[in-house]
């Protein structure tokens, strides 16, 4: 399925894979959406809108087993703080639903904040931009694409000590 980040992407002349899963509402977690494509949980990121106050919003692009660390987010960004968005607010911002989220053809680009170990990695996940289908590419192309948006992209250490253990 042709998605709006998969047309971006394509307009940029940048390769990548999509990779169609089996959506659970109930379960939208990143480390149930890695096991799906078979990926490691550490490469497949999930994209958050955060908010630092009333007009200001910012991405953070984490690991699908790591927890956002607010305060790390916030000093990365020159925000006083940062917190999620509310739920009611993440579509009529981006125009994306929860599970669906990326950087990629969102109604309004957003400063991109991505966790420094997506470098770390061949290639990551992130959302196609509905649920149900990620976007496999190298993350020196997720960055360069993040950054035609023309907005701030930088890396940074993004995540709470420790990781997120799902169910063995």
């Amino acid at each position: 399925m042709k998605t709006n980040g998969a047309r971006f992407l394509e307009s940029l002349d940048i390769p990548f894979e999509l990779r169609e899963y089996e959506v659970d509402p109930e379960d939208l977690s990143a480390i149930t959406v890695a096991k799906k494509i078979g990926m490691p949980p550490e490469q497949v990121f999930k994209t958050l809108l955060t908010t630092g106050g009333p007009g200001t919003f910012v991405f953070a692009v984490i690991p699908g087993d790591a927890e956002l660390d607010f305060k790390k987010l916030a000093k990365a960004a020159g925000l006083r703080k940062a917190e999620m968005v509310s739920l009611k607010d993440v579509q009529p911002l981006t125009g994306y639903i929860r599970g669906g989220v990326t950087v990629f053809g969102a109604k309004k680009a957003y400063p991109v904040f991505v966790d420094e170990t997506a470098i770390l990695f061949d290639k990551i996940s992130v959302s196609a931009g509905t649920r149900g289908t990620q976007l496999i590419l190298s993350p020196e192309d997720y960055l360069r694409a993040a950054q035609a948006l023309e907005v701030t992209v930088e890396t940074a250490d993004l995540t709470k000590p420790g990781r997120l253990e799902g169910p063995a």
